[in-house]
């Protein structure tokens, strides 16, 4: 008779394709907080995000080894598919942290060429799978806010080129910068796309508090490292005459960003209020919720590196509000994490126990 499957073994075959988010939400706080000054905080966290990267990285490709079949099965799964491209992001993430923790060493660059063929290949195997699979469920029951991290892996791409092109010689700057602007321009056009289909779904079908999963935060996330990218690009304009020629295109667009982002705030907080509160969903740990915080986080960053790049001094009190609100909520999802673990050793010592 087969032995009954443990605990762990359950949760490796079921690991989310979007687990690479606590990477990405831990590396966001982790910049952040060395905007502000806070490196005590920002290295502590740069050290952990290696960690983490190290420990997804060991857990996916067992998993891969392991549950090829499940593995194959989330990447045509129209909600869970796109959750892969956390991978490219929570890669290009750190590679960003490199960059500015450590620039001495030779990491970030190669992080960064990672996540860009991670980036390929995730990209057309996920919308190839999508388009040319045969059993296709409705639009409300086949996308959601994780779509979006399809923008937020390529907008990462950009803002790891342009803060590799601010360091690196020429020709290599003026080749980044044309990369980071390309990747940029192709992350807005991504999200038109996308968001169209998401707010048709917001509007035009019935939503349960099940419906609002926290992915749904990256609709502000996506355009918050938007603003990022295009800040950094702003700043790296002196270095390139195509960016230079760009700039006010640029500075309008970095705004535009801005603003959208702002605007999905208050409405997330309210959809957030209606599922909690009004509909009283429970509220308990799941991977989907570092979706949430890196929004959050990315928020701070973006507003920082705008309002440094345009000289909009009046917004400086956004950055470090947010930033505390970032922290806060990445506690909190730390917390759940370590429980979630702590749970899961005990399940697995009880069983040995009873095998014993």
């Amino acid at each position: 008779m087969p032995a009954e499957p443990t605990q762990a073994s359950r949760g490796l075959a079921g690991l989310s394709p979007a687990s690479f988010a606590m990477v990405m939400a831990t590396g966001i706080v982790s910049l952040g907080a060395r905007l502000h000054g806070l490196d005590r905080i920002a290295g502590g966290l740069f050290a952990l995000n290696i960690g983490m990267w190290l420990a997804l990285w060991a857990l996916s490709l067992l998993r891969l080894a392991r549950h090829p079949r499940r593995v194959l099965d989330d990447l045509s799964d129209h909600l869970r598919g796109p959750g892969f491209f956390t991978t490219v992001a929570g890669t290009a993430v750190l590679g960003s942290q490199f960059s500015i923790f450590r620039p001495d060493l030779p990491l970030a660059p190669l992080l960064g060429a990672l996540a860009a063929v991670l980036w390929v290949l995730l990209t057309y195997a996920i919308f190839a799978a999508l388009t040319i699979k045969e059993d296709k469920p409705p639009l409300d029951r086949g996308i959601n806010g994780g779509w979006l991290l399809a923008v937020v892996a390529t907008q990462s791409l950009a803002v790891l080129g342009a803060l590799l092109a601010a360091r690196a010689p020429q020709p290599w700057r003026l080749e980044l910068n044309f990369f980071a602007l390309s990747m940029w321009l192709w992350g807005g056009m991504l999200y038109s796309w996308m968001m169209s289909l998401i707010f048709y779904r917001y509007t035009f079908f019935r939503f349960a508090p099940s419906d609002l999963a926290p992915p749904y935060w990256i609709n502000m996330g996506a355009m918050a490292i938007s603003t990022l990218a295009g800040s950094l690009l702003i700043v790296n304009a002196p270095d390139a005459p195509f960016l230079q020629a760009l700039l006010p295109f640029l500075k309008g667009f970095t705004v535009l960003y801005w603003a959208t982002g702002t605007w999905w705030i208050p409405m997330l907080l309210v959809l957030a209020v209606w599922r909690y509160v009004y509909k009283r969903f429970p509220l308990r740990y799941d991977p989907l919720y570092w979706g949430a915080v890196f929004p959050l986080g990315m928020y701070s960053a973006a507003t920082h590196e705008m309002a440094r790049a345009l000289q909009l001094d009046f917004l400086g009190f956004v950055a470090p509000m947010f930033l505390a609100v970032a922290f806060a909520a990445w506690s909190a999802a730390f917390v759940g994490l370590l429980r979630m673990l702590a749970r899961m050793f005990r399940g697995n010592a009880g069983r040995r126990a009873l095998n014993s």
